[in-house]
């Protein structure tokens, strides 16, 4: 029809690859962001919004100057509010690319043929150890980084940097030890320090019988690529922590898959 221009409704492979790519990261930031406290300010970021479109359309003069001053430096603020989950989307990227995805194919090719055997001979201390702890009810929250961050952890630690070993993980987590309140950290296939002091979430939807060694955790995991594993001292349940998120109830052999997958 003539008057009409109906370009805008052609659809290119190019016009396809950039919706995927939108949906992609929308569907990344949800995962972020979702039962965090994120949501609570976006939602405030949303509503000031609405509010200064009120205010334009009302003329409010005054409001309006006041609302546009805070606008002005808003991406200053989003990069400072959104510090954390800016780095975790930068480390969630990171740890799904090709490359981190296939490093097994890679280390194959390379020579490296006995890559599942040797972690399960790193894992396995960690694992047997955490079956004495679960059957003695020893509390225990033990921290897996693939990046030591000395600023992060050795501020708040005893460093200890030795090989992971099943009586050593035991002995820090007895109740008599000066070193059982805090974390492990494991890292470089060592236990590098103990007695860590670590952040604790924010998230204020968990369960009220989490107590600090699982907010601890889940903390942790938010603000860095660490998984923590959680010996409860009540029940002696494993639970598992990666990117913020808790799974309660992991049996060894789960736990086994997980580390093995993770690192």
């Amino acid at each position: 029809m003539k008057g009409f221009d109906f370009d805008f409704l052609k659809v290119t492979p190019i016009a396809i690859l950039d919706i995927l790519f939108v949906a992609i990261l929308i569907y990344y930031v949800y995962n972020l962001i979702k039962n965090t406290l994120a949501v609570n300010l976006l939602l405030g970021m949303f509503i000031i919004l609405v509010i200064q479109f009120a205010v334009d359309a009302l003329h409010m003069e005054l409001l309006s100057a006041i609302i546009n001053k805070f606008m002005s430096v808003g991406i200053i603020a989003l990069i400072v509010i959104f510090q954390p989950e800016i780095r975790r989307f930068l480390l969630l990227i990171g740890k799904n690319t090709f490359l981190q995805k296939n490093k097994a194919w890679w280390g194959y090719l390379f020579g490296s043929k006995n890559i599942e055997r040797d972690n399960l001979a790193r894992i396995k201390p960690v694992i047997d150890a955490c079956k004495s702890m679960k059957k003695s009810r020893t509390g225990a929250l033990i921290v897996f980084v693939k990046f030591y961050d000395d600023q992060l952890f050795a501020n708040s630690c005893e460093v200890i940097d030795s090989k992971i070993s099943k009586r050593l993980l035991e002995s820090i987590f007895q109740k008599n030890s000066p070193l059982h309140d805090g974390a492990v950290v494991i890292a470089e296939n060592k236990i590098k320090s103990a007695s860590c002091i670590l952040p604790l979430t924010d998230n204020d939807k968990l369960p009220p019988q989490f107590g600090l060694r699982h907010r601890a955790g889940i903390g942790v995991s938010e603000n860095t690529d660490a998984v923590a594993v959680i010996v409860s001292e009540e029940t002696g349940e494993i639970a598992y922590a990666k990117q913020g998120r808790v799974r309660m109830n992991v049996s060894f052999g789960e736990l086994e898959k997980l580390l093995n997958k993770d690192f």
